[in-house]
């Protein structure tokens, strides 16, 4: 008897990105976050994609309207900046240099610009938004705490002390001198960092503050 063989079920073609789009994406992505730190948060998307050498109509293909543009460069800022704490975790094996390198990076691209723009009108709950906050959170904590275990990190800060201190040492925000006051950034971020080291020279006031505690205030 002869067994009749059933065809092998067609599986659907999967549509990939093309990689010139891609490119068109990221450019995008990178003027935004330039225009957003250097003029806010409204800056026109015309100029936007002037400045990336794209079409508007390519800016409105990718993202439908300012909110998800604003949310791509929240999330891609937050992905960044975790990273370069990876990396340095991993290139150094040192935690409190790898801490080191997050801070100065973090500031380098100008997470204090863009805390205005989380606050702004779109979803604050959005997934993209929420993993890229995690990971970022997840890196940094995993970080503070091998510190802490080597002896490196006093143990009374937490993330959100060392979110805040990076975010209050980074100004001025988006709009203003932004740019001009790189000179003092890196100089006064690393004042801070020294004084994270342990052993602690002085008691803090309060207790450690928790990025939860942050997002509830």
């Amino acid at each position: 008897m002869q067994t009749v063989t059933s065809p092998k079920p067609v599986q659907p073609k999967v549509s990939r990105p093309r990689a010139d789009a891609l490119r068109n994406r990221e450019r995008i992505v990178t003027a935004a976050r330039e225009m957003f730190v250097e003029l806010g948060p409204d800056v026109p998307l015309d100029e936007i994609a002037r400045r990336a050498g794209v079409g508007n109509a390519t800016v409105y293909r990718n993202f439908p309207d300012r909110d998800a543009l604003v949310r791509e460069v929240v999330c891609s800022v937050m992905d960044r900046t975790a990273r370069a704490a990876e990396t340095a975790l991993m290139e150094t094996g040192d935690a409190f240099e790898a801490l080191e390198r997050f801070v100065h990076a973090s500031a380098d691209e100008r997470v204090t610009a863009m805390c205005p723009m989380v606050q702004s009108t779109f979803d604050k709950n959005h997934p993209d938004l929420e993993d890229a906050r995690e990971r970022l959170e997840q890196t940094v904590e995993k970080i503070m705490e091998r510190a802490r275990a080597a002896g490196q990190l006093r143990p009374d800060v937490g993330v959100g002390d060392l979110m805040v201190a990076v975010a209050q040492l980074s100004r001025p925000p988006a709009g203003t001198a932004c740019l001009s006051a790189d000179r003092f950034l890196h100089r006064h971020l690393q004042l801070f960092i020294d004084g994270l080291r342990a052993p602690a020279r002085s008691t803090l006031p309060g207790t450690a503050t928790t990025m939860k505690e942050l997002r509830q205030a």
